[in-house]
């Protein structure tokens, strides 16, 4: 990942990359891995997570439909 510094301005270069690393999930992903997690309780995780997006586009859908 590349962020240019631009007229000495590292504040605003710095806002970049934690936008672009938000973006990519790197957060996200340094969160989950602090601790170990179990097979059977990522599967649960990423299940749950999958039901959530679906049901968030359905909403979404929904409305955009007139439902």
């Amino acid at each position: 990942m590349l962020v240019t510094v631009r007229d000495n301005d590292v504040d605003r270069a710095m806002r970049v990359l934690k936008k672009k690393l938000q973006r990519e999930g790197v957060f996200r992903e340094m969160k989950l891995r602090r601790h170990f997690e179990k097979p059977c309780e990522k599967r649960l995780r990423e299940k749950g997570e999958a039901v959530r997006r679906i049901r968030k586009v359905m909403r979404r859908r929904m409305e955009r439909e007139g439902y």
